[in-house]
């Protein structure tokens, strides 16, 4: 496994993480949890991102519990949690970044996870109805109290980064060091074009997420959704409209061929195409069985075949098809 600095942090992750969107709580209990972080930890990954509402509260709890029979030494590894949605439908507990919310939500965050602190604090969206120097004083104030390391976006704007940043180092406070944007062959441009200034100007570091597109980017999707896909979950209707497109579904076919060529899969392809961007910090991954888990590790040999020629040929393939 290899590891990269968070941005300009002193802080290492390993390059390839384990992220606990939908299936924590929805596809995979403690056990499964417990096994799938044991495996990734035998490869080397010392990274596992969560969010309070990833299945309203529930991923944290299993994660936490897992972490706990695991029973590794806490300076091994980094653990994240997210903040924005909220778990009830309340003033100041939904759909917010006020004080109040993000100082309370903490509390309960390391309730559910077991933990004394998080590693990596994020800001879940960015929230127009509180002031951002609201936001960041409190993020800010939440690392000065030993709750989290290290606070960061996802999903903001340049432009909000921006100002969070510049607010911080006004006051001499805890400055943004991350961001979690969507990444993948067909969502890009944001990573690519509106936060290029930021990685040279304030250091800024990626944990990107969806490397395989929900799914899209594996194939399985190209004669249809599968029983036991997470596209068949109750409520991911918009995911069914996402991984069926015909467009996309032709364009891996295409990839799938290159894959092939490269002697890997068309899932390993386009993670070891995301860790060949320099300004990505880690990809997380996600897997439902320990056998994803060595499947998606295999990115890591696959993107020493992505040469210049390999890259341009990717290119090619994949056109205009990304927003």
């Amino acid at each position: 496994m290899n590891y990269r600095r968070l941005g300009r942090s002193g802080l290492q992750v390993s390059e390839l993480s384990i992220g606990s969107w939908v299936t924590y709580g929805n596809q995979v209990d403690t056990r499964a949890a417990r096994e799938s972080l044991a495996a990734a930890r035998d490869a080397g990954v010392n990274f596992f991102d969560n969010a309070e509402a990833y299945a309203g509260g529930k991923s944290e709890e299993i994660m936490g519990q897992a972490l706990k029979e695991l029973a590794w030494p806490r300076i091994s590894y980094v653990v994240s949690t997210k903040f924005f949605w909220g778990l009830q439908e309340a003033p100041n507990q939904y759909h917010t970044l006020n004080r109040k919310y993000l100082l309370n939500a903490i509390d309960a965050s390391l309730q559910r996870l077991q933990l004394d602190y998080v590693d990596l604090a994020f800001c879940h969206r960015p929230d127009p109805n509180t002031p951002v120097e609201e936001t960041v004083w409190a993020m800010s104030d939440m690392i000065t109290r030993g709750k989290a390391l290290y606070w960061g976006t996802s999903e903001w704007s340049a432009d909000e980064i921006r100002t969070a940043y510049d607010i911080a180092e006004r006051h001499h406070l805890h400055k943004p060091v991350m961001e979690q944007p969507q990444y993948n062959l067909f969502h890009r441009k944001r990573v690519e074009q509106e936060y290029r200034r930021l990685y040279e100007d304030i250091g800024l570091g990626l944990t990107t997420w969806s490397p395989l597109a929900s799914g899209l980017l594996t194939g399985k999707y190209r004669d249809g959704v599968p029983a036991d896909s997470r596209a068949q979950l109750q409520g991911y209707d918009w995911l069914r409209n996402l991984v069926t497109d015909a467009g996309k579904n032709s364009v891996v076919g295409k990839l799938g061929g290159l894959a092939d060529e490269l002697g890997c899969t068309v899932g390993q392809l386009a993670i070891a195409w995301i860790l060949k961007n320099p300004h990505v910090s880690t990809v997380i991954t996600g897997a439902s069985r320990v056998e994803q888990i060595a499947e998606n590790m295999k990115a890591q040999e696959v993107a020493a075949k992505i040469t210049p020629e390999i890259k341009l040929k990717i290119e090619e393939i994949v056109g205009d098809a990304y927003d």
